[in-house]
């Protein structure tokens, strides 16, 4: 499964940067100091220090990556694979050249975010961004997007993405002691999967009654 490689791929090249970081500089964390311009772009904070510039980038690319998921054949092609790889296959979509599009994709927008936080902190670390993984696939699955493929949107992933941080946030300012966030977190991650499960079982068994 694509996700199991991306993931084996991540914790291997973390291997191998932390290896050469130790090896180069005798740590695990390396000093920068980026350009201004760099700083501007990436990462200043904005309306007095409360949020991050690359806020306007998340939202930039959501643009972005929608028009390409719902306006575009690449759209198609992409959410046809993850239904059913062969049957794209059959249809003629360039499944491998997709899927390796897609790798690359996903390694420069991982970059990209890594980036932005080592121009913020002035230090790029080797395991910086790692607690951040399940978190991220709690905010897709909450979006709606299917782990099995074939069924999302990126509206859905927006909307999930800020429902996660709303409630993440919101455990902070209250009573709520912070050790039982994880739990309640991984019961939101629970509910959302059922309810993806309960959704695609109906999308299928509309499409068998429309093809019947």
């Amino acid at each position: 499964p694509t996700l199991i490689i991306t993931l084996a791929t991540l914790v291997g090249m973390q291997g191998v940067v932390l290896a050469g970081s130790k090896l180069l500089t005798g740590s695990a964390s390396v000093p920068l100091e980026a350009p201004e311009l760099a700083k501007t772009l990436f990462g200043h904070l904005m309306f007095g220090g409360s949020h991050q510039v690359i806020i306007i980038w998340w939202v930039i690319l959501a643009v972005v990556f929608w028009f390409v998921m719902h306006q575009s054949k690449y759209g198609n092609w992409i959410f046809a694979m993850g239904g059913d790889r062969s049957s794209a296959r059959n249809a003629g979509i360039p499944v491998d050249r997709i899927t390796i599009l897609l790798f690359i994709l996903t390694a420069t927008s991982a970059s990209f975010v890594g980036m932005c936080h080592a121009i913020q902190f002035n230090s790029a670390q080797v395991s910086g961004g790692m607690n951040d993984i399940f978190n991220i696939v709690v905010s897709v699955v909450v979006g709606g997007v299917l782990l099995t493929g074939g069924f999302g949107s990126i509206a859905g992933v927006f909307v999930g993405t800020i429902t996660f941080a709303i409630v993440n946030k919101g455990i902070d300012f209250t009573a709520i002691d912070r050790n039982w966030s994880n739990l309640i977190i991984g019961v939101m991650l629970l509910l959302a999967v059922g309810m993806n499960e309960t959704f695609r079982k109906k999308a299928l068994s509309a499409v068998q009654k429309k093809t019947k």
